[in-house]
């Protein structure tokens, strides 16, 4: 059933309105503004300027300072937020007039389609982009790998209706309990219609300088002990080829 179709039924039914279609179909979120119109209909081209409902107001760079508690944004240049949604709200007045988080996704429907649809998300792109470093920062690397792949899991369940499913609380359970160490200041420089990370600050910082620093020095561990975790590590690989010597 086509939209023409529907307001055709509409208008049979004795329902008057302005039926003129806008250029573009925009809808409005928390987490951000959708945004489609007859680029978005093919697979190539990009939305004009125009298209988007936050022009680029601010010029030159500012650097914000986004603190996270718990995995939640807690905080804005040292000003502090009991509902996270506020804080959402406060970054956007920040970030929106930069034209930042603009991009155009493509995603699949349940019923097997393709769709493709472009946003501005000024504050969301800014808060996930500054979460994310601090998490590589806080967890481990094991944390960080099941958590991008349940996390691909949930965003496919919750896209396709099945909220309710048991195992989504099962998941959220997970995802609450790594977030016990992300807390931190997160430093971001915004400029026209770009952002990016400048660097952390966390009490849970696996980065210390005390342990190790990349490439330089360490203090947890010796020449003997590297020749050992090298053998180790190693081990497998060498029994396969000792098995397999026709592959050497």
């Amino acid at each position: 059933l086509s939209r023409n179709e529907e307001i055709e039924y509409l208008r049979r039914h004795g329902i008057e309105l302005d039926w003129e279609q806008a250029m573009y179909s925009i809808n409005k979120g928390i987490w951000g503004t959708s945004v489609g119109g007859r680029e978005t209909l093919n697979s190539y081209e990009y939305l004009p300027e125009e298209a988007f409902p936050t022009p680029l107001q601010k010029k030159g760079q500012e650097t914000v300072e986004l603190e996270f508690c718990h995995g939640e944004l807690c905080g804005i240049n040292g000003e502090k937020y009991e509902n996270p949604i506020e804080a959402i709200h406060a970054l956007e007045q920040i970030a929106g007039p930069y034209a930042v988080g603009r991009d155009i996704h493509v995603g699949d429907t349940i019923i097997g389609i393709k769709g493709r649809v472009g946003f501005e998300a000024a504050a969301p792109m800014v808060i996930i982009k500054a979460h994310h470093a601090l998490e590589k920062h806080v967890l481990t690397k094991w944390q960080l790998y099941w958590k991008d792949q349940m996390a691909t899991w949930y965003g496919n369940l919750l896209h396709e209706g099945q909220y309710l499913d048991p195992v989504m609380r099962n998941i959220e359970a997970f995802f609450e309990d790594t977030q016990k160490t992300v807390n931190g200041t997160v430093s971001v420089s915004l400029s026209p219609y770009h952002f990016h990370i400048l660097g952390v600050t966390s009490p849970h910082d696996l980065m210390s300088p005390e342990i190790a620093v990349y490439g330089e020095i360490h203090s947890g561990w010796t020449g003997e002990d590297v020749k050992g975790f090298a053998k180790i590590a190693a081990n497998q690989a060498m029994i396969y080829y000792k098995v397999n010597r026709d592959e050497l």
